[in-house]
């Protein structure tokens, strides 16, 4: 995907106001070769990994939960609006959001929604790199 250009600003709100779908990135605009995407959430996600970038979350409104399984067992982190999370690379994680939720994501251009390795696709969280803002 070439990357999105951008001469004016881009206001998160009106971003976030242009679609309604959940579990369904829109890419805002790209810094060096990474994608920044605002995304609905609501519901669970599934678990899945990225093994070769990190993943960075950070809650525009709404609380996202985000599960963890590492070495040392399963645990939650829950982000409330303005708190910011990093998934490091190669972690199993499953965000959900108990209320409607809206997120800023940070990762390189191209990074599926659901990884490289992950469960079953549910019907309502949709398998993209990202969609261009309309």
């Amino acid at each position: 995907m070439a990357h999105t250009e951008r001469t004016e600003p881009v206001l998160l709100e009106e971003a976030l106001a242009s679609f309604t779908q959940q579990w369904s990135p829109r890419i805002v605009t790209t810094v060096n070769d990474y994608d920044v995407r605002v995304a609905k959430l609501e519901g669970e996600h599934l678990w899945h990994v990225h093994e070769n970038t990190d993943e960075f979350f950070l809650v525009l409104s709404g609380e996202l939960h985000i599960g963890l399984r590492g070495p040392g067992g399963e645990r939650t982190v829950v982000l409330h609006r303005g708190a910011v999370f990093t998934v490091p690379r190669g972690t199993e994680h499953k965000p959900y959001a108990r209320v409607p939720t809206e997120i800023l994501l940070f990762e390189p251009t191209g990074t599926l929604t659901v990884g490289d390795r992950h469960e079953e696709v549910p019907e309502h969280v949709e398998v993209t790199t990202g969609h261009a803002l309309a």
